[in-house]
């Protein structure tokens, strides 16, 4: 169940953290200086959906019974 749990929520945070940072990056102008954090902050959600989406289905690999 908790690995499930956790596939769901790898899923999830890649989702949104991909989404959001493609929205952010869509809706700053790249011509102007004065969106520079926009386009940082976009960016910054979109390198975060590849580690923590990734990071957290690999710890749920790691949860439940130990087949030693």
């Amino acid at each position: 169940m908790m690995k499930i749990l956790a596939r769901i929520g790898a899923v999830l945070a890649f989702t949104f953290c991909l989404t959001g940072g493609v929205w952010i990056l869509s809706k700053a102008s790249f011509s102007k200086n004065d969106d520079v954090l926009a386009t940082g902050i976009g960016l910054y959600f979109v390198g975060k959906a590849f580690f923590v989406g990734p990071m957290l289905w690999l710890a749920g690999e790691k949860c439940g019974p130990k087949t030693e």
